[in-house]
């Protein structure tokens, strides 16, 4: 079995607060063609596993809901760091964690625990590399660098940096430019489309 980890940043770190906004359509096509990829390397049966988080994770799993059409031995896993994840977000909110959570193949939570501190987080991203044999993260370590206060992925990628180190895991990186020229080559689609040049 191999075990695909997706994680990136949430959509308010990226400035993303309507679901319609053009630039989700740029990053769900990089994961369809990173995933699609790397499930086009697998000869085992296949699991992408992520969290709840809006955004990068979200998006991840919507990908795979479409994917699972041509790759039906394709399993997708969220798992919750700590018991209780979103109960006080907006409704909205909620309403579309819990219609993903009805989606998945597997549903976990790893601690029974409402959320207590970082510890629980430092010990999901634990267990996310040790039930993973790859990290796909949409995370930009050059900008991020610059920030006073990290995204969620600034610790995937410190982490995915240590595991890549120890010489039994792989990481790919979706960085900003990664995101520029595939916003260029949809915009440059849709321009044929329309006959416009």
């Amino acid at each position: 079995m191999q075990r695909l980890w997706v994680s990136g940043y949430r959509d308010y770190e990226l400035g993303l607060f309507d679901p319609a906004a053009p630039e989700i359509k740029v990053i769900k096509r990089v994961l369809q063609e990173r995933i699609g990829a790397w499930l086009n390397q697998q000869t085992k049966p296949t699991w992408l596993i992520t969290g709840p988080q809006a955004g990068v994770e979200r998006w991840a799993l919507e990908v795979g809901l479409t994917l699972k059409a041509d790759y039906p031995t394709l399993q997708l896993g969220m798992v919750q760091p700590f018991v209780g994840v979103g109960q006080n977000w907006q409704p909205a909110r909620q309403a579309a964690l819990q219609q993903m959570q009805s989606q998945v193949d597997y549903l976990g939570t790893l601690s029974q625990q409402p959320y207590q501190g970082p510890q629980q987080l430092r010990d999901y991203q634990a267990f996310m590399l040790a039930h993973s044999d790859q990290l796909l993260l949409v995370f930009d370590p050059t900008q991020d660098e610059q920030s006073e206060r990290h995204a969620k992925s600034y610790y995937d990628y410190q982490a995915g940096q240590r595991a890549v180190a120890a010489g039994t895991y792989q990481m790919e990186l979706v960085d900003f430019d990664d995101l520029r020229e595939a916003g260029e080559a949809l915009a440059e689609e849709e321009r044929e489309r329309r006959g416009e040049w």
